[in-house]
């Protein structure tokens, strides 16, 4: 049979035993918030944030679409000034203008001898 060593016995009035290594404090609990609650909140904050990236991105859009309309405004105006600019140009041609007079109206230039000037006094 085999032997059993004899436990020591601890004396009367001595300390007990420490143990090597030391038990971890309990930390008191403190009140749990639901996990369901804190995750309704996160949801609800992402989908603010995510209608305010659309409603951001919406309003881009409409920006750029107006901004492409007014630039095709601005071409299309400019192309008008160009040419009422021409047509001024042309309809101002003094060649132009005696020759409509000389054809429609029958007006002739007027002969030197016929030409008299009035002299104002100072």
């Amino acid at each position: 049979m085999a032997a059993v060593a004899p436990q020591p016995r601890a004396r009367a009035g001595a300390a007990p035993a420490i143990d090597a290594a030391p038990r971890p404090r309990p930390r008191p609990r403190a009140e749990r918030r639901p996990r369901v609650a804190s995750g309704v909140v996160w949801i609800a904050i992402i989908g603010v944030l995510l209608a305010g990236v659309v409603f951001m991105n919406v309003a881009v859009l409409r920006l750029n679409i107006q901004l492409d309309q007014r630039g095709r405004d601005r071409a299309r105006l400019r192309a008008d000034n160009a040419q009422l600019a021409s047509e001024l140009s042309s309809a101002q041609a003094a060649a132009r203008i005696q020759a409509l007079a000389r054809k429609e109206l029958g007006v002739q230039p007027a002969l030197a001898q016929e030409t008299t000037y009035v002299r104002l006094k100072p």
